[in-house]
């Protein structure tokens, strides 16, 4: 019972509050009371209880629930079909209650009473030697029983559980007393809890008895005249030789409940549970306990079971200092031999809702590169933010040693992995939080390796660049730049240590201290080199326009603009490249979020000019407005055709005109990346958005999307919406990256056949003052592939 109820108590005893004509004896009832109820304050102290058993007396029982009229015909009725003498009958948490008494005069004499209070057993004994010879009472905390397995076919508690579970010290006494009831309990046998059936009673017992237990559940009958504040309930769970689970059977009219708060957490409780069994039943994600799975919740886990996944709930109060998310992953059948039989995989806050680590068919890719026969995969939180590794590799280490299936190398140790992003150095330069995409950081990062096309690039062995990153998709990161201009500290990436070092490990630190030193020093002297391109996939989308480099040849021809739109501005960097490298090109940028474009510009060196413009707007709605222009006459339609020459002139009567755009550049993240589907916004895949784009974009006109995802069934999805609208789609899939670049050319009839050779025509529009550079685009020009 918790102490919220303490004023709910039912109490069937008359001297409780019984009164006298004589007022001194009145008061000393008073003070009786007063003191008995001082004792109330904490149900699991075993101070408090010898207290409130010592002012009671030997000679006065309590009954905090139903007493024996209410309760005899179902207890009896449970009991029927047994033979009273073979019957062996625990009672926990017996206090001074006469239920023992009257089942052993009922015919049930193998009856053992536990209790931890020392003065209330030594009274019970004392009170039924005689009478009762045969009924046993010990001292003995009923969270730690010394009884052997299986000893008793029932348990009987009144109460114990209710007085357990404080909801100021949590379920640990709870758990702990509930798993000494399922030891102790014999297969067939029956465990009888009468109980309040509290929401965080009930939230324990319920899953507790999941996996191999038949459960009923039903309320105590009580007479009209007694008015119960709470009505008591009765939950029997029998302890079954499968690992089935079924659903709680509940007979009894819900609407007899007298306290209405009492039938809306009861009914929720065991409509929630249900729910979960049914799930259970069928097989969805449903989160078991270490407990259930050591009960063959998933089958044998001592046993790999290639294919099996399990979400697991692992440690908490009593098992280690923290709790922990984590799913069980028996890897599929393969042909390679597997390097570790078990490892566990942490995934640290940042990145456990990345489709990778969040979902079933990220988690199969993971186990796959593991090389791991099973994958524990653990998904740190909030929890653990301040825990070093090894503190959380020290606190998992014996809870996930009983998730380990058995070994033929008994010398073969668990390896801890950990998903990492490979960075040696790191300095936060800015942070600000936006309405639109909450935290933003703008930091400068040293890599621990870097590519080696970028080593040829950079005039510095260790180069450091700045990155903008959105935290609500930290896996993400959304611009990344080259930084330029050496500082006078660091000499080909060595920096100078002055004082001696006295051995290796110092050497080490010094070295890291230093690194870190200059990194924070430098960041504010060098600038971001928009001549090129860090992200392989920005470079991918400049090499697509290969596909339309014969339409850039025509336009050029009659002085105009190829019209170009970016949706997402980012750090402003694929922007500001095609500006400074490609003066063929009108850009317009559309960004929703004025935070980034002040980013953009004070960090990454974005600047606007007459051919490269940023318009704070919904991307979608930006192109819709498109499509409905203001109308314009036929002289000034004629005038612009003149200038620009990619303006459909189709006007009657002063009709509206289009302005048709020539590349149309999509590249916006996800704010919820648990679809599988980090990049674009969903809205950007919808049919209506893609047929939008074909009405504004010019008759030879390239769209493009930065799709980021590793799921192979969103990217076929995504696909076949965008073949439904397009005559020709190319793709770019990028070698380790997430990122496939999509291609669709509006034409119907131009396609091009051999891309590298057409790269050639490209090239003239690029300008470089160091060639080299270009030879990344042509590289990767070579792989783009027409999607049949």
């Amino acid at each position: 019972m918790g102490k919220n109820n303490k004023k709910t108590i039912t109490t069937q005893n008359p001297n409780f509050n019984s009164s006298s004509s004589h007022q001194n004896q009145n008061q000393n009832q008073n003070q009786q009371q007063l003191d008995i109820l001082s004792t109330l304050d904490d149900f699991t102290s075993k101070e408090n209880w010898d207290k409130f058993f010592t002012l009671r007396g030997s000679g006065d029982s309590f009954e905090w629930y139903a007493e024996w009229t209410h309760l005899k015909p179902p207890l009896l009725s449970l009991l029927a079909g047994d033979s009273p003498e073979k019957l062996k009958i625990l009672v926990p948490g017996c206090g001074n209650s006469r239920l023992s008494e009257h089942l052993y005069d009922a015919g049930f004499h193998d009856i053992t009473n536990v209790d931890f209070s020392k003065v209330v057993i030594s009274d019970m004994l004392r009170r039924n030697v005689r009478d009762r010879p045969s009924m046993r009472w010990r001292v003995m905390d009923i969270t730690d029983m010394q009884f052997s397995d299986a000893s008793f076919d029932i348990i009987l508690d009144k109460g114990g559980l209710d007085a357990l579970m404080e909801p100021e010290f949590g379920s640990k006494l709870g758990n702990q007393y509930l798993s000494e009831v399922k030891r102790v309990l014999k297969p067939g046998g029956k465990f009888i809890c009468l109980t309040l059936a509290e929401s965080h009673v009930l939230g324990l017992l319920f899953p507790k008895f999941r996996f191999g237990w038949e459960i009923t559940l039903d309320c105590i009958p009580q007479k009209p005249s007694s008015k119960p504040s709470l009505n008591t309930f009765m939950v029997v769970a029998v302890k079954e030789d499968s690992c089935s689970v079924g659903q709680i059977v509940s007979s009894f009219d819900h609407s007899l409940i007298c306290n209405s708060e009492q039938a809306r957490g009861l009914s929720t409780a065991l409509e929630a549970e249900n729910e979960i069994r049914r799930g259970c039943v069928n097989d969805s994600d449903i989160v078991y306990s270490l407990e259930d799975l050591k009960l063959g919740a998933k089958g044998d886990l001592k046993e790999l079971i290639p294919g099996r996944r399990a979400l697991v709930t692992l440690g908490g109060e009593g098992d280690s200092f923290f709790r922990y998310r984590a799913v069980v992953l028996d890897a599929k059948e393969q042909s390679l031999p597997f390097t570790y039989h078990c490892g566990i995989f942490l995934v640290p806050k940042t990145r456990a809702q990345e489709w990778l680590f969040f979902s079933e068919e990220g988690q199969w890719m993971v186990v796959e590169s593991s090389k791991a026969a099973r994958l524990i995969m653990i998904l740190l939180d909030s929890s653990h933010a301040n825990v070093s590794l090894e503190e959380i590799q020290k606190d998992l280490s014996p809870l996930v040693k009983s998730l380990e299936p058995e070994k033929l190398d008994s010398e073969a140790q668990i390896p801890f992995m950990m998903a990492g992003d490979g960075i040696k150095h790191r300095n936060v330069v800015h942070q600000v939080i936006s309405k639109y995409t909450g935290p933003i950081i703008v930091e400068d990062v040293m890599y621990e390796n870097v590519d080696g096309h970028l080593a040829t690039i950079s005039t510095s062995k260790e180069p450091l660049f700045r990155r903008l990153v959105f935290r609500r998709s930290e896996g993400l990161v959304q611009s990344e730049a080259l930084l330029i201009g050496e500082p006078s500290q660091v000499h080909d990436g060595e920096i100078e240590s002055k004082k001696p070092t006295s051995n290796l490990k110092s050497k080490k630190r010094e070295k890291h201290k230093a690194d870190q030193s200059a990194i924070n020093d430098v960041s504010n002297s060098k600038k971001v080199d928009h001549s090129f391109l860090v992200s392989a996939y920005h470079t991918g989308i400049v090499a697509g326009f290969t596909l339309v480099q014969s339409y850039f040849e025509s336009v050029t021809s009659r002085g105009g603009k190829v019209e170009t739109v970016v949706i997402g501005l980012g750090a402003g960097l694929l922007p500001m490249f095609l500006h400074s490298c490609m003066d063929v090109l009108h850009v317009e940028v559309v960004e929703l979020d004025p935070v980034v474009l002040t980013l953009a510009k004070e960090y990454f060196g974005f600047s606007e000019d007459e051919h490269l413009k940023v318009h704070i707007a919904d991307g979608i709605q930006f192109l819709r407005n498109r499509v409905s222009s203001t109308p314009q006459t036929v002289a000034d339609t004629d005038r612009h055709e003149k200038t620009i020459g990619n303006v459909e002139s189709t006007l009657q009567n002063g009709t509206s005109v289009v302005q048709k755009l020539d590349i149309i550049i999509v590249d916006v993240d996800s704010s919820d990346s648990s679809s599988g589907i980090s990049c674009p916004a969903p809205d950007f895949l919808e049919d209506n958005f893609f047929a939008t784009v074909k009405n504004v974009l010019s008759d030879q006109g390239l769209f493009v999307i930065n799709l980021v995802s590793r799921s192979p069934s969103m990217k076929k999805m995504v696909i076949s919406r965008m073949k439904a609208v397009f005559s020709h789609l190319y793709s770019l899939q990028l070698e380790q990256d997430v990122n496939e670049v999509i291609f669709a050319v509006n034409s119907t009839t131009f396609v091009v056949d051999n891309i590298s050779e057409s790269f050639v025509e490209l090239d003239k529009f690029l300008k470089f003052e160091n060639p080299e550079r270009s030879q990344g685009i042509v590289n990767t020009a070579t792989k783009i592939k027409c999607l049949k």
